[in-house]
């Protein structure tokens, strides 16, 4: 077993086991830990937050920028479907089963992946900040590069998003 520190909380990690979700159980008196199932590459982990009282999971907040909601909402039902629980597992901080970076239009930046018989679909989004999940852009492909418009639609909206981001961060430093 292994232990690391995660942003003040001990992480535990554990190879193959069988995982029934959230518990919490007690180490010693008033010290408790909450284990999360998280399936990665074969593998299973298990993430084990130290507390003195159980703690609760955080799922992620989806906030829509620009059409993107509405974009999603026009995919075919399978499609919505698919990429509706791909976008879930994220908010459970879960990894989804298509997805991939973005480099090109900025770190943290993700697709998620999916198609059917007539056109490739893809969700990008800013990964989690702040219990956050942004989504930038919806779109459909026919091809296999994505057309100029989704592309820079995505980058504004990135930065549109880190813009707020540091907003709000400076107002709540008293800036």
């Amino acid at each position: 077993m292994k232990l690391a520190a995660v942003e003040g909380e001990a992480l535990l990690q554990q190879q193959p086991t069988e995982c029934t979700g959230t518990q919490v159980h007690t180490i010693s008196p008033g010290h408790r830990y909450t284990f999360s199932c998280i399936f990665g590459f074969g593998f299973l982990e298990i993430g084990a937050l130290v507390s003195d009282s159980p703690e609760k999971p955080r799922y992620a907040t989806v906030t829509w920028e620009g059409d993107s909601r509405e974009v999603l909402q026009a995919f075919p039902e399978d499609v919505r479907q698919n990429l509706g629980f791909q976008l879930w597992l994220l908010q459970q901080g879960e990894r989804p089963s298509d997805y991939g970076p973005l480099p090109s239009i900025g770190a943290g930046v993700f697709e998620l992946r999916d198609e059917d018989e007539r056109a490739w679909y893809r969700v990008v989004y800013l990964s989690r900040i702040n219990d956050v999940l942004y989504v930038l852009r919806c779109f459909e492909k026919k091809s296999r590069e994505m057309p100029r418009r989704d592309f820079e639609t995505a980058k504004r909206r990135l930065k549109a998003v880190r813009a707020r981001l540091a907003q709000e961060k400076k107002h709540e430093k008293g800036g």
